[in-house]
């Protein structure tokens, strides 16, 4: 065999290796992108079923808040009231004239 056959052997054996690195590569690169989107989903579809529970939660409490908010304002306006009927009540008895005896 002559320096040239051996140099083209050689080089035909370099092309193949490097033909079958590259599938190889390849390959891999399509099971890591493969096994990212599974893990990209797998959150997405998590994240989903947590909103969806956080929903569900707010729309069971949420009318147990509003009937606690009215309590409280209907408590507030109370409160309101009976301190203005209360100054009310002072002026007035302030402005009636004291009897004098």
């Amino acid at each position: 065999m002559t320096d040239q056959e051996e140099q083209s052997l050689k080089e035909t054996k370099r092309a193949e290796k490097r033909t079958a690195e590259e599938a190889g590569q390849l390959a891999k690169e399509q099971v890591r992108k493969k096994a990212y989107l599974a893990r990209e989903q797998a959150i997405e579809e998590a994240q989903k079923a947590s909103k969806t529970k956080r929903s569900e939660k707010r729309a069971i409490e949420e009318p147990g808040q509003l009937a606690k908010e009215q309590v409280r304002k209907k408590a507030y306006l109370a409160k309101e009231q009976t301190i203005a009927e209360g100054q009310e009540a002072r002026k007035l008895k302030a402005k009636k004239p004291t009897p004098r005896g």
